[in-house]
């Protein structure tokens, strides 16, 4: 009676034990019922591993995306499946480590942009580096996410991209900063980085005409100091006196005033 009750048992088990087709349907119908949150379009998330495609993907619902999310490792597994989904409106290709002068990727982008049209793809990388984020612009991306951001910025970076913007890292922003020339300053002095801050007073001085005397009383310095820094300016404009340390010092700030 007892071994009649185990063997039901058993045969009640293999009957409610799901197979692993099964668990893939029931994970497929449970993000489907989950994910599909006031949008009417779908994320498709690319990526050839199984498990880190699944964990993107319920990462993204359990954060509250307002899409329908595919995760596929192909755009062929994507064509097999289109029919039952609503359209694309956004591509998350997550490349992993991969480089983005590997052979492949001009190609898999290309194929991409052509078989999905204007649809914005948003590129997930575990490289940041300012190389690997040009070139995937430059193939097309509309977007550029490290793997080092949480998911809330993943969503962001979707959103814009399916709004029309570009989205970039702080990381690439800064590393192209020494790109940008620096705009040139209204206020630079025509003498700046010629001499020291207490000669270039002396040196404002001398251009009005003011004798040695007066310099000293206005900057609070003995009048031998003065003497002392009137020789170093000399030097350095290769002036012989004073007239010429005048003359010389009036053509740099005319020079000055014609550059701005």
């Amino acid at each position: 009676m007892d071994s009649a009750a185990s063997v039901h048992e058993a045969s009640a088990f293999a009957r409610r034990a799901p197979t692993p087709k099964d668990v893939s349907q029931l994970i497929r119908e449970s993000s489907s019922a989950v994910s599909t949150v006031a949008g009417d379009g779908c994320l498709l998330v690319l990526d050839g591993r199984v498990l880190d495609r699944e964990c993107l993907a319920k990462a993204l619902i359990s954060r509250g995306i307002e899409k329908e999310v595919l995760a596929v490792g192909s755009i062929d597994e994507w064509k097999k499946e289109k029919d039952v989904h609503p359209p694309i409106q956004a591509i998350l290709f997550n490349i992993g480590g991969r480089r983005a002068d590997d052979e492949s990727m001009a190609t898999e982008m290309d194929r991409l942009m052509s078989e999905m049209g204007s649809v914005p793809i948003v590129v997930l990388s575990d490289n940041d580096d300012l190389p690997q984020v040009l070139k995937m612009l430059e193939y097309g991306a509309r977007g550029f996410i490290p793997s080092s951001v949480g998911v809330a910025v993943c969503i962001e970076a979707l959103s814009l991209a399916m709004a029309g913007g570009i989205f970039v890292p702080a990381s690439t922003i800064q590393a192209m900063s020494h790109l940008v020339p620096e705009p040139p300053s209204a206020d630079r002095r025509p003498l700046s980085g010629m001499f020291t801050p207490r000669q270039e007073a002396v040196v404002e001085a001398l251009r009005r005409g003011k004798a040695n005397k007066i310099i000293a009383y206005e900057l609070n310095l003995r009048e031998s100091t003065v003497k002392v820094h009137i020789r170093n300016i000399m030097k350095k404009l290769k002036a012989t006196n004073r007239t010429e340390v005048a003359y010389k010092l009036n053509d740099i700030f005319a020079d000055g005033r014609q550059r701005h």
